[in-house]
Order: C-alpha cells, then sequence, then structure tokens
C-alpha cells in the first residue's frame, strides 16, 4: 500500500506516461521541463509562504493554548472540547463552512462592516493573496487543537518545583513561560514544527474548498499538491509529468524531515 505505489511513481517520473496510454521511456525530460514551468514555481513559493506563516503559528499559539488550559481551573475541561473539536472534523466540512463565514456576505464581512473597520466587504475568497491567508488561517484554527494535546502531554511532565522555585526568585507569569516551559517542552516544540511543516507542504482541501475549486483568479493560490493533481487529473492527464513533481516533493519533505531530526539531536546534545 505504500512501497508499491511509491516505486511505481518513481518510474513513472521518468516516462510520458498520460491516463489513457503512453509510458515511453523519457529520462529526464519530466524535470528539465519542471526547471522552466513557471506555474510550477508559482505554486512552490505559495507552499513556501504557506511553511513560513503556518509553521510559527502552529508551533506557538498551541503552546500558549497548551499553557492556559494546563491550569487546573473550572470549566476547563469543556473549554478543551471546544478547541479540539475541529481536528475531529473533516477539512470539508471545515472548508464550507469558513468559505460561509468568509464570503462577501459573511458573518466576518458583516462585523467588520458593522464595526466600520471596512468601507466594502473584502474578497477574501477571490482575491488571491486574501485567498490564501484565508486557507492558513483554517490550518491554523483547524490545527491548534491537535498540537495542543501534544503540548499538554509535554506539560503534564514539567516538574512543578520548577515554577515554584522560579516563583520564588520572584520570576512573572511570562519570564517562568520563557525560563522554564520553554526549554522545557522544546523538543516537543520541533516535533510539533516537524509535525506541521509536512502537513503544510501537503496543504490541498483547503485551497480546493474555499476557491470552490479554482485556486483563485487565474490559478494564483496553487499549492504544489494542488498543482500535481491538476497535471494528472482527468483522461488528458500527464501521469509521468505529475510524478515527476510528486518525486520533488517527496524530496522536499523528506528534507525537512532530516533537518528536524538534525535540530532536536543538536538540541539533545546540548541539553546533555
Amino acid at each position: 500500500m505504500t512501497w508499491g505505489p511509491l516505486a511505481n511513481t518513481g518510474v513513472l517520473a521518468f516516462t510520458d506516461a498520460r491516463a489513457l496510454g503512453g509510458g515511453q521511456f523519457t529520462g529526464v525530460e519530466n524535470f528539465r521541463r519542471l526547471a522552466q514551468d513557471d506555474e510550477f514555481f508559482r505554486a512552490l513559493a505559495n507552499t513556501g509562504l504557506y511553511l513560513v506563516v503556518v509553521v510559527p503559528a502552529l508551533v506557538l499559539l498551541p503552546l500558549l493554548l497548551a499553557q492556559l488550559v494546563h491550569a487546573k481551573l473550572p470549566g476547563l475541561g469543556a473549554f478543551r472540547a471546544v478547541f479540539y473539536s475541529p481536528v475531529i472534523a473533516s477539512m470539508v466540512v471545515v472548508g464550507l463552512i469558513w468559505s460561509w463565514l468568509l464570503s462577501s456576505e459573511g458573518l466576518v464581512n458583516a462585523v467588520l462592516l458593522r464595526l466600520k473597520v471596512i468601507a466594502e466587504p473584502l474578497p477574501f475568497l477571490t482575491d488571491s493573496t486574501l485567498l490564501l491567508f484565508s486557507c492558513m488561517l483554517v490550518t491554523v484554527w483547524k490545527g491548534l487543537g491537535y498540537y495542543m494535546v501534544i503540548y499538554l502531554a509535554a506539560l503534564s511532565n514539567v516538574p512543578n518545583e520548577l515554577y515554584e522555585a522560579a516563583k520564588v526568585d520572584g520570576a512573572g507569569a511570562v519570564r517562568r513561560f520563557r525560563s522554564v516551559t520553554v526549554p522545557t517542552v522544546r523538543p516537543t516544540m520541533l516535533l510539533v514544527g516537524a509535525l506541521s511543516a509536512i502537513s503544510a507542504t501537503k496543504v490541498f482541501a483547503e485551497i480546493y474548498v474555499l476557491s470552490s475549486g479554482t485556486a483563485g483568479p487565474g490559478g494564483q493560490a496553487k499549492s504544489i499538491v494542488y498543482y500535481i493533481r491538476e497535471v494528472g487529473l482527468g483522461v488528458d492527464g500527464e501521469i509521468g509529468y505529475a510524478s515527476a513533481m510528486s518525486l520533488v516533493l517527496l524530496v522536499g519533505t523528506l528534507g525537512l524531515s532530516v533537518l528536524a531530526l538534525v535540530l532536536r539531536r543538536r538540541d539533545e546534545g546540548s541539553q546533555a
């Protein structure tokens, strides 16, 4: 189920295979074409922007949220459930909800207009830049609860004596967070960074649902996965070319994984 399709993709990447024929060996021709494909590089840039914005948000915000709900206060069980509920919803459902909220007649524009923050509805779903950032918002909102649970597991292993000692030394809440919480859960932060980065490179559903399958005006908000699907889909789908792009994506994803592993080992070495 994994290695078979992976090996098949590796073979197809060096052919001119199409959905209804082809399959002749073409060497590295697909990769030469890829190096001259402006649309691929635009999709690559969109994916890179996604990484730059989404990964830091999903490393920091769930940690702050976990720190908040880690306290033993009444009603926090319900609070945790509310923040985790988007995790169990499908991305299609989440995307439809946000497409209604962000439409020109949606709740977000209605509130902003009522507060007189804007003079006319913002084109969240029809402007390519706003669409991409709207998709990032949806990704972060859906992932908050998942990574919050990971951080909660890490925070439960932080000795309470460290916080008590920091309080005795006069450290406030911000100083305790910076000097006790962050150093202790740093390996978990690296893990969350790696997981969120790998997920961000594979973003597709958010863009497809929020743009109603158009990826914005002229397809300007495409991600790499979106472009791979577009190229390889249909009776005229260029399976070989799409497979070549898939291999490039695989190499990039493996690179992120190796980088995360190196950073984690370096962090463990510095702590030792």
